[in-house]
């Protein structure tokens, strides 16, 4: 009977060692899983991702030539006052400004536009003298302050309402 315990013992720690080999095993294979689902996952998260950064790139391409396009459309159409500010400028009117800081000279140039590029303007320092800006030199005489467009049609005969 000694003997038969002796075996048991042995078969005993055969089968705790089998059992160690099977659950290191089993944990070895889950870990292996989940190393797998990860993978997948990241593979998964990495597509998106770069699907996402293809989208806003187009989306970014578009608005930029969206935005540029319109640039190069409004520019080329004509401004609404552009017959009177050349007429303005044929007569001699010049403008003299400071356009960097002076409200009243942005507001000048506001009402011009776009057409304010036919405008003949010179900052206030080339003609000494000046105390208000912006001030208007017409057939040698000054007018001083932001003049409206019925002042400078009376002054040069430039009709600016067409």
């Amino acid at each position: 009977m000694e003997h038969i315990k002796e075996i048991s013992k042995k078969d005993i720690e055969k089968l705790k060692k089998e059992k160690l080999r099977e659950d290191s095993e089993k944990k070895r294979q889950e870990e292996e899983n989940r190393r797998k689902q990860l993978d997948a996952h990241k593979e998964a998260s990495n597509k998106k991702r770069k699907k996402m950064i293809i989208i806003s790139a187009g989306i970014i391409g578009l608005l930029v030539f969206a935005i540029a396009a319109y640039s190069v459309i409004n520019n080329m159409t004509p401004g609404r006052f552009d017959n009177f500010a050349r007429c303005l400028t044929e007569k001699g009117a010049v403008m003299y400004g400071a356009l960097s800081w002076c409200k009243y000279t942005q507001e000048q140039v506001g009402m011009f536009g776009k057409s304010f590029k036919y405008i003949n303007y010179k900052d206030f320092p080339e003609l000494p003298g000046i105390l208000y800006t912006p001030t208007w030199v017409i057939d040698g005489k000054w007018h001083e302050k932001v003049q409206s467009f019925e002042t400078l049609s009376a002054l040069t005969g430039c009709d600016w309402s067409q």
